[in-house]
């Protein structure tokens, strides 16, 4: 299997030889950044800018409290690794509960995930094109408290807390598996310092990083036939009127477009012959508890008739902002275009869609 191997850093690491952990084999170094609304680590300026002088693969992650503000939450985090960040860097959500539980206080599993989808919209809104994944243990996942269809990466210490386990022995190690899901990273070990692999190998691992090949929690890397990349979005609120017909999407900003599919303005992401996966992450700003608003995707023929829609996904509104992160995967026949439509069917009054991120892997 292929891997390659990687550690991560605090306040509570002293500064690292970075050069020196490069030549014995790490490949990839992730630093804390920040947690909660206001704090930021106090060394991660300094191991972040060694992670990056040495030539290694990097990323920052963002201690949660989804007890708090989450929009305050995401902002803490972005302004502390905006000087930073860049292609090829990755984003983690350091989704865990602290042992007396404070900062999961007075949460349900919901509300939980609904922060988790919140902040990566978040920040993947703040840095398109790059990474953005969630740290989390089995219990968080098994409590459903992670949105489907993001990098996972997962700590398990097979061998005890506290034990040293070489790289060698994790790697010998069968790929674990939490509740269905399937991580691009482990970590095995918290001693002597943190230590994980990753599930690709290095030339994987920073293609992905980049932000030029896909990796699902269910699907390894492509060894080959690179995919095209596709970023689009709304670049202004619009409104589903109560009572109307399911309603496309109309993706007027572009950030990226490598296959030339989207028009100007248009609704269509993908054209065939495709196959294609990603994920389209939406805010809804006046959405009432309960309150449902349907997305699916809908194939649509050379004439511009909808011939099959795939199933419908549900939003469940949460009361003030509601945020969603829906899965995007299938194919798309010679001919043939997709395109993500909504609809409110309970509504009484229009329902404002506030933000809409489309991000997506496409092979021709």
């Amino acid at each position: 299997m292929a891997t390659c191997r990687g550690i991560d850093v605090s306040a509570y690491q002293a500064t690292q030889d970075w050069a020196a952990h490069k030549k014995d084999g790490v490949v990839f170094a992730f630093a804390k950044a920040s947690e909660g609304q206001t704090t930021h680590d106090s060394r991660f300026s300094t191991h972040i800018k060694g992670i990056k002088a040495a030539g290694l693969v990097p990323g920052a992650y963002h201690f949660a409290w989804p007890s708090q503000d989450v929009a305050k939450e995401a902002a803490n985090y972005i302004a502390a690794v905006k000087p930073y960040a860049g292609k090829g860097f990755t984003h983690w959500l350091d989704l865990e509960r602290y042992s007396d539980g404070r900062n999961y206080a007075g949460r349900t599993a919901a509300q939980i995930k609904a922060y988790a989808t919140a902040w990566i919209a978040a920040v993947s809104k703040a840095f398109p094109g790059q990474r953005v994944g969630v740290y989390t243990s089995g219990s968080d996942l098994s409590s459903g408290h992670v949105p489907s269809g993001v990098p996972l990466w997962y700590p398990a210490y097979s061998w005890g807390s506290g034990t040293s386990v070489s790289y060698a022995t994790a790697e010998a190690h069968a790929k674990p598996k939490p509740s269905g899901w399937t991580p691009i990273l482990w970590q095995f070990a918290d001693a002597p310092t943190d230590r994980s692999i990753c599930y690709m190998t290095e030339a994987q691992l920073r293609t992905w990083a980049g932000g030029d090949t896909p990796v699902t929690p269910d699907a390894p890397p492509p060894e080959d036939d690179m995919p095209k990349y596709v970023n689009l979005g709304v670049s202004k609120p619009y409104q589903l009127k109560p009572g109307a017909d399911w309603d496309a999407i109309e993706f007027n900003a572009e950030w990226d477009d490598q296959t030339g599919d989207h028009a100007t303005g248009g609704s269509v992401f993908v054209k065939g012959k495709a196959v294609y996966n990603g994920t389209i992450w939406l805010r809804f700003s006046d959405l009432a508890v309960g309150q449902v608003v349907q997305v699916r995707q809908s194939e649509v023929d050379a004439n511009g008739k909808y011939v099959h829609d795939h199933p419908a996904s549900e939003v469940i509104g949460t009361g003030g902002d509601t945020f969603a992160a829906v899965p995007l995967g299938g194919s798309v026949a010679a001919g043939r275009s997709m395109r993500i439509r909504m609809i409110s069917q309970q509504a009484k009054t229009p329902v404002t869609v506030a933000g809409v991120t489309l991000m997506a892997f496409v092979w021709k």
